[in-house]
Parts: C-alpha cells; sequence; structure tokens
C-alpha cells in the first residue's frame, strides 16, 4: 500500500495531509490510512489539522469502486460513513484546509469538522451525487441537515448546486475563505488558537450541541443498510 495520508505531530496540533496524487478519491486505502492517522491524533490529544493536496480536497468515494457496484460499493459507502462519524465526535477539534475541489464524500467531510477554511480559486465544493447518478446516503442527508443552512440546504442535496469558497461560506460547507498562499498559515493559527481551549469541555460540549444528529445518525445507519442491500438484491 502507498503511501498517500501523512502524519506529523507539531507542539500544539496534529497535522493529516491526504495526496494521493490526483483526485484524493475516498477509497479503501484512504480509510485505512485516515483511520491509522486519526488513532495517532486521538493519542496525541492535540487539535486536528487535515489538509488535501494543492488544487484538490476530495472528489469523494473512488468512482472505481463506486462503479462496480455489489459489496465493494457497499463497503466504501459504509466505510465513508464512519469516518464521517469518527469527524464529528472526535474528541478534539477538527480543523480543514481545505485546499480545492471538495465534492460528494469529500464535501461530506467538510461538514463534519469543527472549523473549514476554504480557498479563493475556480475550485467546486458540494454534493454533487445527483449529477452523478447517485442518491445521497442517509448519513449525508442528516449530516447535510445539520450542517447547511436551511435555504441552501434542499438546493444543495436535491440540486446537486456546486459552490465557489465564498458560496460554500453562505451555504455552510465552509467557515471562513481566504487566498491559497494564506490557507495553511491559516489553518494553523486557527488550530493553535483552539489549542488553547480545554478539550473535555469541548468534546462534552459537542456532544451535546450534537445530540440530535448522533440520533439521526444512528437511524440513518440502519436505512444505509437496507437500502445498499435492496441495490444489490
Amino acid at each position: 500500500m502507498s503511501e498517500i495520508v501523512t502524519y506529523t505531530e507539531q507542539e500544539k496540533y496534529s497535522l493529516i495531509q491526504m495526496d494521493d496524487g490526483k483526485a484524493n478519491a475516498v477509497s479503501f486505502d484512504m480509510l485505512a490510512q485516515l483511520g491509522a492517522a486519526l488513532d495517532k491524533a486521538e493519542i496525541a490529544g492535540k487539535v486536528v489539522v487535515i489538509a488535501g493536496r494543492p488544487g484538490k480536497f476530495s472528489a469523494g468515494f473512488d468512482l472505481s469502486v463506486m462503479g462496480q457496484g455489489g459489496d465493494a460499493m457497499v463497503k466504501l459507502v459504509a466505510g465513508g460513513g464512519d469516518l464521517a462519524r469518527r469527524m464529528l465526535r472526535f474528541p478534539t477539534p477538527v480543523v480543514l484546509a481545505v485546499t480545492g475541489h471538495a465534492l460528494a464524500m469529500g464535501a461530506i467531510m467538510l461538514m463534519s469538522a469543527d472549523y473549514r477554511i476554504g480557498t479563493a480559486g475556480p475550485y467546486k465544493i458540494g454534493l454533487n451525487e445527483v449529477a452523478i447518478g447517485m442518491t445521497l446516503p442517509y448519513f449525508g442527508v442528516e449530516i447535510a441537515r445539520a450542517k447547511l443552512t436551511p435555504s441552501h440546504f434542499d438546493r444543495a442535496v436535491n440540486c446537486g448546486v456546486l459552490y465557489d469558497a465564498d458560496g460554500a461560506v453562505d451555504a455552510g460547507y465552509v467557515d471562513e475563505a481566504v487566498d491559497v498562499d494564506q490557507l495553511m498559515n491559516r489553518a494553523i493559527a486557527v488550530a493553535e488558537q483552539l489549542s488553547g481551549i480545554n478539550m473535555n469541555a469541548h468534546k462534552g460540549s459537542k456532544d451535546r450541541v450534537r445530540a440530535p444528529l448522533y440520533a439521526a445518525l444512528a437511524e440513518a445507519e440502519k436505512l444505509d443498510a437496507e437500502s445498499l442491500a435492496e441495490l444489490m438484491s
């Protein structure tokens, strides 16, 4: 397995960088390596910064797997749901440096983090599942319902509207947008600022705020399993 995710621990934060040399597709390798990096970050107990490669944060699920259907597709979608749930429940703040395009599962990752910084440029952010013939998994719907602004929710999910960084701020995918040459410095500055909060209080408050979403995601997990089973029958 080639290294497509790197982990570096700094004084005040842990840095996780995704770079598969292409679109940063959410593949089985990407999920496994992100999981291992998050394991290290959880042990470190520091704020986490996750960054993509220049021009690409993540283009979503690996289409070579999704196109096969069957068990592989089911396993990959389930793995994406597990990643989103883990990010939402992570015990320390998760900051994303959105280095470029963030589509489908990539956009769900954005909505699963605590603070997201987009970058100006010809980049697209959003849930494009309907454009590629995929019904958004229930877990994606519930995360979008909780995180996107109400005026954008229906359009973003049902019509696959895509946004640039400024539009993504209005929609709720990211919290702020900066020039590309400022992105990593800004992400690090946010991480260092968040390193000063009490992590136990952060986790306790986050769990209270997101309790309705956690409950919705528990039900979504059952519904996704049923719907994927129907596709395979």
